[in-house]
């Protein structure tokens, strides 16, 4: 099937580079990397231990869950009918 597209700069640049490293056409290596993107299994999470307790944990992700955060989350989903 014949399509028109439109990639950003750093999406069309990855995919020609692709494309001339395994001798394919644009076209092909665009197709081909949908189709590895179709087929890739889900990333599993990674589990560490800590260093401390031992017990496993998920690693850091980068965010930080503060107090107030949690607080805020309480006040949203607390229903006192669910506790009488």
């Amino acid at each position: 099937m014949r399509t028109t597209i439109t990639l950003n700069d750093k999406t069309h640049s990855f995919a020609s580079y692709y494309a001339r490293a395994r001798g394919l056409t644009l076209s092909s290596a665009i197709d081909e990397l949908i189709r590895k993107a179709q087929t890739a299994p889900e990333p599993k999470p990674e589990i560490c231990f800590s260093p401390i307790s031992g017990l496993p944990m998920f690693p850091p992700s980068g965010g930080t869950i503060t107090a107030e955060m949690v607080k805020k989350i309480e006040e949203e989903e607390f229903d006192p009918q669910h506790f009488t």
